[in-house]
């Protein structure tokens, strides 16, 4: 029996990775066009049981024949990652998933109880092992890391599939006692395992996920990633402990404590919401084993299928209450996540409450087959070793984690860059974590803020980028605004600790929400303050408006030297530009420097050294900007650097930037490695 949950386990980790991918491929033609783009209908895919709706087909696909291929073709489709191309990835992965749904409607309607039943603990199991491959690589699903962890997948993937096809039973025993089993309402228990599919992948296909919901401003900033994550990993798995008992996934006070926990998730500060998110792990993952004993007792097809359309109009809305400014009727999901809180869990009670189990035996979750009754000891072992290798993977991890004062600097120099940084994703949807973390480790920055930065969200792939990036760089993070809180994110990474912030939800009445941050940071014993932010687009006139009143107001009241990081979407010696210098008392790090229209970094009570624009590369659609400065001994009265040369040997070798990125260069870099260019670097030296 052991062998057979390994198995399926491992399968079940096929099923997951194929679905979690799915969605941010998807993503990655709106995100680049700032609008639909008809991609989006390769989610259809995952209606692929529709075909099942004429018997010949549902036959087939459950005979052995059938399903092997199936199971192959499944499995083939995850080396969608070394495709040749992003269309020809997508293609192959939407497949996938159209294969995997029938296998799905094959597996779980199967004529066999025993077949039910263990694809039912496989698909459970193999979410645990999800969920421990990705605390290994601190939040990435291995199976779409890299070249090397996708071929690993695919051969532990084709050992399972072999040995499924070897062993399964040509001729499925017929369950013939189907009558004496509760007969449940096929459209309630449909719609309301949608919304626990949904959920699930919303908020716990990656353990960090909670935290980032409940992240607040330093020093009180509440529970972060690490290591809090092992707590909601320990929470889902408790949830399967006590889902043996089915009396509690029916009870409508446990739906309570459900339906509350999800609600203080929501609207609770830090470490409230927190035990909020741990106890609503524990809920999800006790009534998984009910709502698939339910909806196995339903017509296949069209259960499935109201499954899947449950989980796109929620997974839709999900964007929707994001992406509100860019979508047709954003006007009206606009930030309005407690709609889709009270959707997903009304959906769930009128699935468990429909129809009230009394004392009909289970149908597929919770039965006895040859080997003994389900869930077993097998089921449990696994459990614990799945748990065991995610602790481990948090323990692997403990001398990443970052502390201490940063670097001694006594010249009291340091380098701050910005980055709009596309989710972790390049041009060509790919994962772009590790270049991306090598070029920014050779800019030699102390501070980054990185922009467009929040891919916690499912069709974002549930990643946590500042994780990765704080743990990779050894650099503290400060995440703001909270994932619940609609925007698409802003981290701040800093070398140095953070003494202080505030995180801002800049005024945005017609356009997307603006995030901004404002820190105070301990350089060498010297506060100096980083205000950091992506205003709204060119096209929301009074956003920018307000948002750079808002910014300004900040810089101005600042009392420490600052920094300006901020995405303005204005050209040079615009209105929004002039506030932030003239009510912000800023000065440009580069007023020279006309051909800009997105990053600027602005100062004061600093003099500045240095100044460079470095090419993306094909990492993002955005360059990187470094600036280099050093803190003066009265930020009251000090002479600052007011002439430019561009020779790097006429300033001090400590105060140049990494020869690696070339020379000067005039113009656009068109070749394909980060380099300098628009008339960058320059380096700032008193007048003589």
């Amino acid at each position: 029996m052991m062998r057979r949950i390994v198995t399926e386990t491992v399968l079940g980790y096929i099923f997951w990775s194929l679905f979690q991918g799915l969605g941010p491929m998807i993503w990655f033609y709106p995100l680049n066009e700032l609008e639909i783009s008809g991609y989006e209908a390769f989610c259809l895919l995952w209606l692929s049981p529709i075909i099942a709706f004429f018997g010949t087909i549902f036959n087939l696909i459950q005979s052995k024949l059938g399903l092997a291929c199936l199971r192959v073709g499944m499995l083939l489709c995850i080396g969608s990652f070394q495709a040749p191309s992003t269309l020809s990835r997508l293609e192959v992965l939407a497949v996938g998933n159209g294969l995997a749904m029938l296998v799905l409607v094959s597996t779980l309607w199967s004529k066999s109880q025993q077949q039910r039943c263990i694809t039912v603990w496989g698909l459970v199991l193999g979410f645990f092992a999800v969920l421990a491959g990705r605390i290994w690589l601190t939040s990435f699903n291995p199976t779409w890391w890299d070249k090397t962890t996708n071929s690993v997948v695919l051969a532990i993937g084709a050992i399972a599939t072999i040995d499924k096809i070897v062993t399964e039973s040509s001729k499925a025993s017929e369950d013939k006692t189907k009558s004496s089993h509760l007969q449940c309402y096929w459209f309630p228990t449909s719609v309301g395992f949608g919304s626990l599919l949904f959920l699930t992948h919303w908020l716990f296909g990656e353990v960090s996920i909670v935290t980032r919901w409940t992240v607040s401003r330093y020093p009180d900033h509440g529970p972060m990633p690490y290591p809090w994550g092992c707590v909601i990993l320990l929470s889902l798995a408790t949830g399967v402990v006590l889902s043996v008992s089915q009396s509690l996934a029916n009870n409508i006070l446990w739906w309570v404590v459900g339906c509350l926990s999800l609600i203080g998730l929501y609207w609770l500060p830090t470490w409230k919401a927190f035990a909020c998110g741990s106890i609503l792990a524990t809920y999800t993952m006790s009534i998984w084993p009910e709502m698939l004993d339910r909806l196995t007792t339903c017509p296949p097809v069209k259960s499935l299928l109201t499954v899947m359309l449950t989980y796109l109009v929620e997974i839709f809305f999900s964007v929707w209450t994001v992406a509100y400014n860019f979508v047709p009727g954003g006007v009206y999901t606009r930030e309005h996540t407690d709609y889709l809180i009270l959707c997903v869990m009304v959906c769930i009670g009128l699935a468990l409450f429909s129809k009230r189990r009394t004392k009909e035996p289970s149908y597929t979750s919770y039965v006895k087959i040859s080997e003994g009754d389900m869930p077993g000891k097998p089921v449990y072992i696994v459990l614990l070793i799945t748990v065991m290798v995610g602790l481990a993977g948090f323990a692997s991890r403990l001398h990443q984690q970052k502390n201490g004062q940063g670097p001694e600097r006594p010249n009291k120099q340091f380098t701050a860059a910005i980055w709009t940084y596309h989710f972790g994703y390049d041009n060509k949807g790919w994962p772009s974590l590790e270049r991306s973390a090598k070029m920014l480790n050779e800019t030699g920055a102390d501070i980054i803020t990185l922009l467009e930065s929040d891919a916690s969200k499912p069709f974002l792939g549930n990643n946590d980028l500042g994780m990765w990036l704080g743990e990779k760089l050894n650099m503290y993070v400060d995440f703001g605004a909270s994932t619940r809180d609609h925007t698409w994110g802003n981290l701040l990474l800093s070398k140095f600790p953070i003494v202080k912030s505030k995180h801002h939800l800049l005024p945005s009445p017609h356009g997307e929400l603006a995030p901004g941050i404002t820190a105070t940071v301990n350089i060498s014993g010297n506060l100096v303050d980083f205000v950091v932010t992506h205003m709204g687009n060119d096209r929301d006139v009074l956003d920018r408006k307000l948002q750079a009143e808002v910014l300004a107001n900040e810089l101005r009241n600042s009392p420490n030297p600052a920094v300006f990081l901020g995405y303005v979407t204005s050209a040079p010696g615009s209105r929004d530009y002039k506030k932030l210098i003239n009510h912000g008392r800023m000065k440009d790090i580069d007023s020279t420097d006309q051909e800009r229209w997105c990053e600027y970094i602005m100062y004061k009570k600093l003099i500045r050294l240095g100044y460079a624009r470095i090419s993306h590369a094909g990492l993002s659609d955005t360059e990187v900007q470094v600036g280099r400065f050093r803190i003066p001994d009265n930020p009251i009265s000090y002479q600052d650097n007011d002439r430019y040369v561009t020779d790097a040997q006429l300033v001090d070798v400590n105060t140049r930037f990494n020869p690696r990125f070339g020379p000067y260069r005039h113009g656009h870099n068109s070749i394909p490695d980060h380099l300098f260019h628009m008339s960058t670097p320059k380096y700032f030296l008193p007048r003589t």
